[in-house]
């Protein structure tokens, strides 16, 4: 599995991923990211105006995470993997839509891929953990897609238990982490009420293979017996992605999540919206689509907008 960037030519040149039959794909990623913003004390006093607050807006209570604050505002953002430019955020009060979200981000990418006149069927979706479940996956089933799945009554699917019960086809250890998973590939799998068909990956580790103490919720995958479970939903061909190509596609090696680190810093309530003067005047140019100022910041990376 190799990434080929773009030769330095003035044509116009498509980056792609190659895969082991040598086939090219072009890699998008889909993030949903949430942001949680503090209300503060609002002055009251006869000679004051009526007190209102700004973000109201933008933000609504919902589920803030890890994050602190009273109300939360959710975006999704697609983007091109292998030249980072950003060709869509849509964005919602409170939990958002973000079924209603991914689908006009598929929208954006059909549009990118016609306009640029590529083929659909070599087009790769990578998405966030959050779209891990049946129902989500029928919605980008049209797509190559890879995903972290969060439906864990598939580990009860008798096929993915006789799976288990047989020797993994891989250990895969990340460069970062010292997590050594070993990794069970199992092909078309029902997935969801749905029954939505797809090839599932099992990573599993033991719980305390890193000598830490274990949290009291887990964050990411199910621990059963000791042993900890992973998910990974993916239709893409086993000739040209082994298990351990999907996981690596998903988790290490041109893996999307730092993609988006550096926006979510620019997305930061108290960058865009704070209580002095300045802020409040940059407040007031956020973009209607709740993607926020940084569209700005990032203009140079931003698609022209008949892509978005």
């Amino acid at each position: 599995m190799i990434s080929r960037d773009r030769p330095l030519t003035p044509d116009n040149q498509t980056d792609g991923l190659t895969d082991r039959t040598g086939h090219t794909w072009i890699v998008f990623d889909i993030d949903g990211t949430r942001e949680a913003a503090r209300q503060r004390a609002l002055p009251k006093g006869d000679d004051l105006p009526p007190a209102f607050r700004r973000l109201d807006d933008v933000c609504a209570p919902g589920y803030t995470g890890r994050k602190c604050g009273q109300v939360v505002r959710t975006r999704t953002t697609v983007s091109q993997a292998h030249s980072y430019h950003w060709l869509g955020s849509f964005g919602n009060r409170g939990n958002g839509q973000y079924r209603v979200e991914l689908r006009q981000g598929l929208s954006t990418i059909t549009r990118y891929l016609s306009m640029y006149q590529l083929p659909q069927a070599r087009a790769q979706v990578r998405l966030d953990g959050q779209y891990g479940l049946g129902a989500v996956v029928a919605d980008v089933a049209s797509f190559a897609f890879v995903t972290r799945g969060k439906e864990y009554s598939v580990l009860d699917h008798p096929l993915v238990q006789a799976r288990l019960h047989l020797p993994p086809i891989r250990c895969n250890s990340g460069q970062q982490s010292q997590t050594v998973r070993s990794l069970y590939n199992c092909e078309s799998i029902p997935v969801g009420p749905e029954g939505v068909r797809c090839r599932v990956i099992v990573a599993t580790h033991p719980a305390d293979q890193n000598g830490k103490k274990q949290k009291k919720k887990k964050t990411v995958g199910v621990t059963r017996v000791g042993v900890s479970y992973e998910l990974f939903f993916t239709n893409l061909p086993q000739q040209g992605f082994t298990a351990c190509d999907v996981v690596e596609l998903y988790l290490h090696r041109g893996a999307f999540e730092p993609v988006l680190a550096d926006e979510d810093t620019e997305q930061e309530p108290d960058r865009w919206c704070s209580h002095s003067a300045w802020g409040q005047e940059a407040q007031a140019g956020w973009c209607p689509n709740g993607s926020g100022i940084s569209d700005s910041n990032w203009a140079i990376n931003w698609n022209p907008p008949h892509c978005a």
